[in-house]
């Protein structure tokens, strides 16, 4: 569990944090500027006179879920699109990638124990789970016992079956939310983050979680003959009806060959995730000895069209003739999965990145300044499945990721972007970057963080954090950026459940990292230099980049 600790004073906190040392940190050249006028008018606009509650509930409300692939995601990018037209943007494309697979979206579902003691079951479908024919009742079974020779010897046809054992909970009796306190602002900033109860917790979850998909995989080969009706599971994490529920498994193609059930023609069983407490009832219903039949309903809408997908991109032209032709991105994934209405993950960034935006174009409007560099944003797709979205733009315009002794190939492109920023970890307010193991970027970042210590923003960490776009970039040399933010209740409320809703987004801390990340890409576009990169794998290495030639 999350302990909810009591948040220091913002004194103490920037004391320490001001004076974190960063590992070999070479002193800056000179003073970054800061553009205090500038920030003025950010934080009048998006703190005083923020809308980016308002682009959330757009994207949440009207057009979530937005599973990738879907005509509610499809929605969501023309929304956009027509959205950034109205703010004056230019260069706005829906950027083609792809092939993606097939297109799902739920129309129908219900679950009930039937018999002498009926119940309604909390249970969510399994993305590109197929439909049922109208509403068939079975009998329960558990095979979280059984070896794959005794689940190959059952007959599994018009049985639903439960893949794991019931799983134990505890009160939260220190609460669920946090914010990041200064002791663990301190730790990330020195480095020396302490295993807390929390992490520990974390790795409990993965462990549970791999350990799952591999039983998940193993029983999926088994049942490609014994088909049951439906499969039914728990989320390794979440409570009190929570469900965490992402993509149904597809039967594998052969022996250990693994199927996406995206995929056009994929074979998939209807799979659904319970509320771990209904879940948990039917495991000892069963262990008692007592028959549980449930009917279910499950309607969906699914086409096998090899379809493409889409990024939504927008830019602010830069206007230097010598530097205006280099870019400086911002971004987040606009696709979530099929519960909830993806509003932490990831619509809470993606309403900031459009808040960004709308706030530069009042800072070009109000202060007569334009950006030097282009400032080009993006709304990824397909982050959900593996950063699909965004690697193949990276692809498609900067540079082919190195996979073992395959080189990189950089484009021109490549040369020209100076960083990109990433929001993708919730709702919580902005409290600093991770550098992602760039240390020449710390003197510049810690002057642009300074602005707003007022709001709590001030940690620096050398350390790498990954699951999400930015690292898109970072992998082809490119500097690339997530900030630090604070938990709220990701992690054990909203990421992937059906309670990611804009209600548990906190109108506040999207304001201050909406004003923040403009702050940083106005910086970024304005500043003599690009931002300082990495070093490039060393010769030999097997990963050269090899420039493309026009």
């Amino acid at each position: 569990m999350l302990a909810l600790r009591p948040r220091s004073a913002p004194s103490l906190l920037l004391g320490f944090l001001l004076v974190a040392p960063l590992a070999a940190q070479a002193a800056p050249p000179r003073e970054e500027a800061v553009d205090q006028a500038a920030i003025d008018v950010l934080k009048r606009n998006g703190i005083e006179q923020g809308q980016v509650m308002e682009h959330l509930s757009w994207i949440c409300d009207v057009y979530g879920p937005r599973l990738t692939g879907s005509k509610n995601l499809a929605r969501a990018q023309a929304w956009a699109v027509e959205t950034f037209k109205s703010w004056g943007l230019a260069n706005i494309a829906l950027a083609e990638w792809g092939p993606f697979g097939r297109s799902w979206q739920l129309d129908e579902f219900a679950m009930r124990v039937v018999g002498d003691n009926p119940w309604p079951v909390l249970a969510w479908p399994k993305a590109w789970s197929p439909s049922l024919e109208g509403e068939v009742v079975a009998t329960v079974v558990n095979a979280d016992a059984l070896t794959a020779e005794q689940l190959q010897a059952m007959d599994l046809r018009d049985k639903i079956v439960l893949l794991e054992s019931p799983r134990e909970i505890s009160e939260w009796f220190d609460g669920t939310a946090q914010r990041l306190d200064t002791e663990r602002l301190w730790s990330m900033a020195t480095g020396a983050t302490p295993v807390s109860a929390a992490r520990e917790a974390a790795s409990a979850t993965r462990t549970d979680f791999r350990a799952g998909f591999a039983r998940r995989q193993a029983i999926m080969t088994v049942l490609r003959e014994n088909r049951p009706l439906m499969l039914l599971d728990r989320s390794s994490k979440g409570d009190y009806g929570t469900i965490f529920v992402q993509g149904a498994s597809a039967t594998p193609r052969g022996e250990n060959e693994r199927a996406r059930a995206q995929d056009p023609g994929a074979d998939v069983v209807p799979q659904a995730t319970l509320a771990v407490e209904h879940y948990n009832r039917i495991c000892r219903l069963l262990a008692k000895g007592v028959e549980v039949k449930v009917a279910v309903r499950l309607r969906a809408t699914m086409s096998d069209d090899a379809k493409m997908e889409h990024n939504v991109i927008a830019e602010i032209a830069g206007t230097d003739p010598a530097i205006g032709d280099q870019v400086v991105m911002l971004g987040a994934h606009f696709d979530s999965w099929q519960s909830g209405t993806g509003a932490t993950d990831n619509g809470c960034g993606s309403a900031v990145v459009m808040e960004a935006m709308r706030l530069l174009t009042k800072l070009v409007a109000e202060s007569g300044k334009a950006p030097r560099r282009t400032i080009r944003a993006a709304l990824w797709s397909g982050e959900e499945q593996g950063l699909m979205g965004s690697r193949a733009w990276v692809a498609q315009n900067l540079a082919t990721a190195a996979r073992g002794e395959t080189p990189r190939e950089f484009k021109p492109a490549h040369g020209k972007l100076s960083g990109y920023f990433n929001l993708d970890n919730g709702t919580g307010r902005i409290r600093g970057v991770y550098l992602q193991g760039n240390e020449a970027v710390g003197p510049i970042f810690r002057a642009w963080l300074k602005p707003f210590h007022d709001l709590e923003a001030a940690t620096i960490t050398i350390s790498n954090t990954g699951g999400t776009d930015h690292q898109a970039f970072d992998g082809v040399g490119v500097p690339g950026f997530q900030f630090i933010q604070d938990p709220i209740a990701y992690d054990t409320r909203t990421h992937h459940s059906n309670m990611d809703v804009w209600d548990h987004a906190v109108k506040a801390d999207l304001e201050q990292a909406a004003t923040i990340m403009a702050s940083f890409v106005w910086h970024a576009a304005q500043r003599d230099e690009m931002l300082p990169r990495k070093p490039l794998p060393a010769a030999g290495s097997g990963e050269e980049p090899r420039r493309r030639r026009q």
